[in-house]
């Protein structure tokens, strides 16, 4: 049962009533596992908290978080909907707070910024990279738990071979980390309001590297048509997009067809999900 805001501290209910913009979503099928998953010790991406399953003995619900593993700093990518999901299913999996070294948040919605209150409170000694844009209030509640803000509205290297996008979008301002290895980039979506195709090319763009080995989490495909789909298919092709891991907002109509067209090179994700990441430069 996810925790109600009023059995939490002050600080930690603010942060979570002002992201309770998350949606409820359905949970996908359980996947087998693939060749492409991590061993100890590798640098890596797991993903922490998705609507989707994949590892059978972790907690499923709406929303996204991802950990980013094996770089000079360990990253979280976004902290879910709730802390009671991301902290559990961390512990599932042997993540221990206190080896993160910066969260990244990649927009203010509630499905992804909400477990960052409890986070917080178990690891203070992080810096928060958001968007510029966040409610001035919301930065206040995150420096009030001990954690400083890095405030992202350009396109920067947050540390050896790890960018941010940038604020992207106009409604819905969100930011995409972007991973540089030696056999291309490894690019990390939130939900993709700003569409897909536009954060792949940024990427590109920021990093001047034409190859991306890999776009990973939410595309924001949901009610799309089949044709739609097919037009980001060969738009990812002319980008040399090599694989992909769509997952939380993608829909499952939009998954299916990323599979069919990429086969091999479509990695089944969801929450547990560990891909191994390519040496870095």
């Amino acid at each position: 049962m996810e925790p109600k805001a009023s059995h939490l501290n002050p600080v930690v209910s603010f942060l979570f009533l002002c992201a309770a913009s998350g949606a409820v979503g359905s949970i996908s099928s359980i996947a087998s596992p693939e060749p492409d998953a991590a061993k100890p010790g590798e640098a890596s991406v797991t993903i922490l908290y998705d609507n989707n399953r994949f590892d059978p003995h972790l907690e499923t619900a709406w929303g996204f978080s991802c950990l980013v593993r094996g770089l000079e700093k360990t990253i979280l990518f976004d902290t879910g909907g709730d802390a009671y999901t991301l902290l559990g299913n961390m512990r599932q999996l042997g993540v221990e707070p206190a080896e993160i070294d910066i969260v990244f948040l990649s927009h203010f919605h509630g499905d992804h910024t909400g477990g960052l209150g409890e986070f917080l409170e178990k690891n203070p000694r992080v810096f928060v990279a958001l968007p510029g844009s966040f409610p001035v209030s919301f930065k206040q509640a995150v420096t009030s738990l001990g954690a400083r803000v890095e405030e992202v509205r350009e396109a920067k290297e947050l540390c050896p071979g790890v960018y941010t996008t940038g604020e992207l979008g106009d409604a819905i301002r969100e930011q995409a980390l972007v991973l540089k290895t030696a056999e291309g980039l490894v690019v990390i979506t939130g939900c993709a309001h700003p569409f897909i195709v536009n954060i792949v090319r940024k990427a590109s763009e920021i990093t001047g590297e034409e190859t991306v080995h890999l776009v990973l989490g939410g595309f924001h495909l949901g009610g799309e048509p089949p044709s739609r789909i097919e037009s980001i298919v060969e738009e990812f092709r002319l980008l040399s997009v090599r694989k992909v891991a769509p997952c939380h907002c993608s829909e499952e109509g939009a998954r299916s067809l990323f599979r069919q067209k990429f086969g091999r090179d479509y990695l089944e994700s969801g929450v547990g999900k560990r891909i191994r990441l390519p040496r870095f430069e």
